[in-house]
C-alpha cells in the first residue's frame, strides 16, 4: 500500500478516518468506564492522550492500532489538516483528566459527568463525522477575526489517477 503522507512524519496531515477510529475507542472505553468500569479507565485514556499529543502517533496506542492494523488493509482515507483533530484530542484529555481528578477527590458525581460528556461526544464523531472539538477549533479561528485555513494537503491518490 503506499501512502500519500506518512503517518509519523507528515504530522500536519492525517488521514481523516484516523480520528473516528480514536474517537470510537475512546468514547466505547469512556462509556465503559462511566457505566460499569473502573474510573481510572479515564485516567489511563487521559494519559494516552497526554501522550501522543506531546510524544506523537508512534506513542499514541489507538493511532498504532489504526496506522498499523486498520490502515494496511482498507487503505488510507482522504486525509484533512491535523490540527482540529488535535485540538479536540487536547479538549478530551482535558476532560478526562478532570473527571479523574474529581473521583481520585471524592466528586464521583462531577467524575461521572465529564467522562459521559466525553463518551458522547466521542461517539457522536465517531459514527457522524460531527466533531465537537474540531469545530470549537474553527469557532476560535472566526471569533479571533481570521479564517480558518486548512494546511497544504499532499496529491491525494484519486485526484491524481483524474488528472491523467
Amino acid at each position: 500500500m503506499t501512502r500519500a503522507a506518512d503517518p509519523y512524519r507528515d504530522t500536519s496531515v492525517i488521514d481523516a478516518r484516523a480520528p473516528r477510529f480514536n474517537q470510537a475507542v475512546i468514547g466505547s472505553l469512556s462509556l465503559v468506564a462511566v457505566t460499569v468500569g473502573p474510573w481510572w479507565l479515564l485516567a489511563l485514556l487521559a494519559l494516552q492522550l497526554i501522550i501522543g499529543l506531546t510524544l506523537g502517533r508512534r506513542w499514541c496506542l489507538q493511532c498504532l492500532a489504526y496506522f498499523e492494523l486498520v490502515q494496511p488493509r482498507f487503505g488510507e482515507g482522504p486525509l484533512e489538516d491535523a490540527r482540529p483533530p488535535r485540538f479536540a484530542n487536547l479538549v478530551g484529555a482535558v476532560f478526562l483528566s478532570s473527571a479523574s481528578l474529581a473521583f481520585v477527590t471524592g466528586s464521583d458525581t462531577l467524575g461521572t459527568v465529564l467522562g459521559a460528556i466525553v463518551a458522547a461526544l466521542a461517539l457522536l464523531a465517531a459514527i457522524s463525522g460531527f466533531c465537537t472539538g474540531c469545530e470549537m477549533y474553527k469557532l476560535g479561528y472566526r471569533l479571533t477575526g481570521r479564517p480558518f485555513v486548512a494546511c497544504p494537503l499532499p496529491p491525494q491518490p484519486e485526484a491524481a489517477s483524474r488528472s491523467l
